[in-house]
């Protein structure tokens, strides 16, 4: 099929050069290019972060009303923290 696309001049230039450099057309360059993009597209999976969240009602008494600056000072409590 016939099809026309605007490319970059540099991006034209460059490839031009390199497809003559591995004596092929450029156009068996670009549906090389074409193909490895749709294959890459195709076998990446987007990641997915597992469900980690805990069983519970919340913080306990006598956190249940405090700021996380309480929480975190009776977290290192007696260490240095």
């Amino acid at each position: 099929m016939k099809t026309t696309i605007e490319i970059a001049d540099d991006l034209v230039k460059t490839a031009k050069a390199y497809a003559a450099q591995e004596n092929i057309t450029l156009r068996a360059l670009i549906e090389r290019g074409l193909r490895l993009a749709l294959r890459s597209d195709s076998q990446s999976r987007r990641f997915a972060l597992r469900d980690a969240s805990v069983e519970g009602r919340g913080l306990k008494a006598p956190f249940n009303d405090a700021d996380w600056a309480r929480v975190r000072a009776s977290i290192y409590e007696g260490r240095g923290g």
